[in-house]
């Protein structure tokens, strides 16, 4: 497993419930690991364990867990750059959901071997969705789900997202737009602010 997603779990740990749990949960899934270098790569079963130790230590299913990881990635400050690669997927929620399928290539233009979870979204009419994730991390659909939920937030639409279980081809996850523009959303611009005001 890529070093960045490894990354990722240990900072959502760390920032929502501080570096003694983190440190708990890292001794529980391997003893003597006390963190992740972003760019290294470790064996798939170590994630797993990490994330069935933080589910055990914080006496929370594990799939609350992921979803709360996928809410983490979009909304606290300090991963604000994932943010930012996905509403470049488009100016409404509607062309967000249309541009999943592009973001693990797009991820792969900047971190050649990280393995996203591969995501196929159908479209069953302008407000119903399904989209199918598969991924190497059980459970991986769970957090999209709190993704999509998060980014929903993000640009003001109400949205009803659910986990459908699992079956050959994938996790399925139910996505119903119930209105668009329910709120204004979060600010967002293409272009960062630099020191003094310009772009």
């Amino acid at each position: 497993m890529h070093g960045l997603i490894n990354r990722a779990i240990q900072c959502f740990l760390r920032d929502t419930y501080g570096h003694p749990l983190w440190s708990a949960v890292a001794q529980a899934a391997q003893p003597g690991l006390e963190g992740f270098e972003p760019m290294l790569l470790y064996e798939p079963g170590l994630t797993d364990r990490v994330i069935d130790a933080a589910a055990r230590l914080l006496a929370r299913p594990r799939d609350t867990v992921l979803e709360d990881l996928g809410i983490y990635l979009v909304s606290h400050p300090n991963v604000q750059g994932l943010r930012r690669l996905l509403r470049f997927g488009g100016a409404t929620f509607v062309d967000f959901l249309q541009s999943l399928e592009e973001l693990p290539g797009r991820a792969r233009l900047a971190v050649p071997d990280i393995d996203l979870p591969t995501l196929e979204l159908q479209d069953h009419s302008a407000t119903e969705f399904t989209l199918i994730c598969r991924s190497a991390i059980h459970g991986a659909g769970h957090v999209v789900v709190g993704l999509l939920r998060a980014m929903a937030d993000d640009y003001g639409a109400l949205c009803l997202v659910d986990h459908c279980g699992s079956g050959p081809e994938g996790e399925r996850i139910s996505i119903t737009l119930a209105q668009a523009g329910f709120s204004a959303g979060r600010q967002f611009e293409l272009a960062r602010a630099t020191p003094g005001g310009t772009r």
